[in-house]
């Protein structure tokens, strides 16, 4: 296997895809001072859609401040995932990509600005971009608990694509079919192997939904809504298999950790999220066979990124479970980094081969002993409270009179 950027051979067995110089930081990091003026000549892998001063808002092509061939990199979440990128690299990715923005309504139909924006989403791959800014952006480092991280931010002149953008097929039908309600066009791509972070892009940009119902979504919003959307769409899916054994699964990434218990039932999901070191504060909301009728207002986005990789799973073993999902997230991370460590870190841990138990008394005896030697916390504070665990065990007491 060689290595994505360079080429060159990596170790044998290798579970990495980028070698040790081209995974650094040092190397990620484009400084802003490479700017030529207030010119820029860059490869843009994504657009954002800002909230603030709704309905009118700024709308942001994001590009480091250089042509890239693999600018791919600087918006791949699950990359980073997969190669174990730390905080250190991210931020020196996202801190990277300048953010030339300008300001348009929601509803606004002719803007060459967001046309040319949102011709950039139509295309799987960076495209490159020659921008004119207002001023010269200052570095700085934007952060949310719902959006990934972004740099600088300028007032956006003037921008033209300097090459075509390589348009998907299947992204292109459901962006010109103007009769496609966007949830189906979500169901439709995501069924075809276009990851949620593109789908995020085109919902958020306006891209997708009859015509006379599109707009602009604030990222931030988009977010949740493709990962309510697709994960409806596999719960239809799940609900129609049979349910699954006793499973344990535990691991962490970023200082996330995730505790997730599978009961062998019908459809429920319940999320609990505390900080370690902390007074054991918690926030938590579930959901039992016929979903929620109200948004995930406690937990909000890491709700539906947790529940979204769940699914996942469930759908790929063709069962369905209660599942109970624990956040145990260390005071070290510190800086947030966007409701995708969630997704991710969920989706890493379903990914371990974890643990099968014949009841459901060892199942918790295990979690309860995981967490303790791991956090020194007994789980029994977030079990006792459980909306899960109480239904079960009511269950049971109802069948001993049968």
């Amino acid at each position: 296997m060689q290595c994505l950027i360079c080429k060159k051979p990596l170790p044998f067995n290798s579970k990495k895809r980028l070698c040790k110089e081209h995974s650094s930081p040092q190397y990620l990091f484009k400084p802003v001072n490479l700017l030529k003026g207030n010119e820029l000549e860059g490869t843009s892998p994504s657009v954002f859609v800002g909230e603030y001063g709704y309905p009118h808002v700024n709308v942001g092509i994001l590009s480091p401040p250089v042509r890239d061939k693999n600018a791919w990199i600087y918006d791949s979440p699950t990359f980073w995932a997969s190669e174990d990128f730390g905080k250190s690299n991210i931020l020196s990715l996202r801190s990277s990509l300048i953010n030339s923005k300008f300001n348009v309504t929601v509803k606004q139909q002719s803007n060459k600005l967001l046309e040319l924006a949102q011709e950039l989403t139509l295309s799987l791959k960076p495209t490159d971009v020659d921008i004119s800014l207002s001023n010269k952006p200052k570095s700085k480092l934007n952060f949310d608990n719902i959006n990934l991280p972004h740099g600088p931010q300028a007032s956006l002149l003037k921008a033209e694509l300097s090459s075509n953008p390589s348009v998907n097929k299947k992204i292109e039908k459901t962006v010109y079919d103007t009769d496609f309600k966007s949830s189906d066009a979500l169901s439709y791509l995501y069924k075809n192997k276009i990851d949620e972070n593109s789908l995020i892009k085109l919902l958020s940009i306006g891209n997708l939904g009859i015509k006379s119902q599109r707009k602009l979504v604030p990222t931030k919003w988009s977010i949740t809504a493709v990962h309510d959307n697709l994960g409806k769409f596999l719960l239809n899916k799940v609900k129609d298999n049979d349910s699954t054994g006793y499973r344990l699964y535990f691991s962490g990434y970023l200082h996330n950790y995730f505790l997730i218990l599978f009961f062998p039932d019908v459809w429920s999901y319940e999320l609990f999220e505390t900080y370690v070191g902390s007074s054991l504060d918690y926030t938590t909301d579930h959901e039992f066979y016929d979903g929620r009728t109200s948004y995930a207002s406690n937990c909000v986005g890491g709700y539906y990124a947790s529940r979204l990789a769940v699914l996942e799973k469930l759908n790929s073993l063709r069962r369905q479970a209660k599942v109970l999902v624990l956040r145990f997230t260390e005071l070290s991370y510190d800086t947030p980094l966007g409701v995708w460590v969630v997704l991710e870190a969920v989706r890493k841990c379903l990914s371990t081969k974890g643990l099968e138990f014949s009841s459901k008394e060892e199942m918790l005896d295990s979690a309860r002993k995981i967490i303790y030697n791991k956090f020194r916390i007994n789980i029994n504070y977030f079990l006792n409270k459980s909306k899960i665990l109480e239904y079960i065990n009511n269950q049971k007491r109802l069948f001993q009179y049968f």
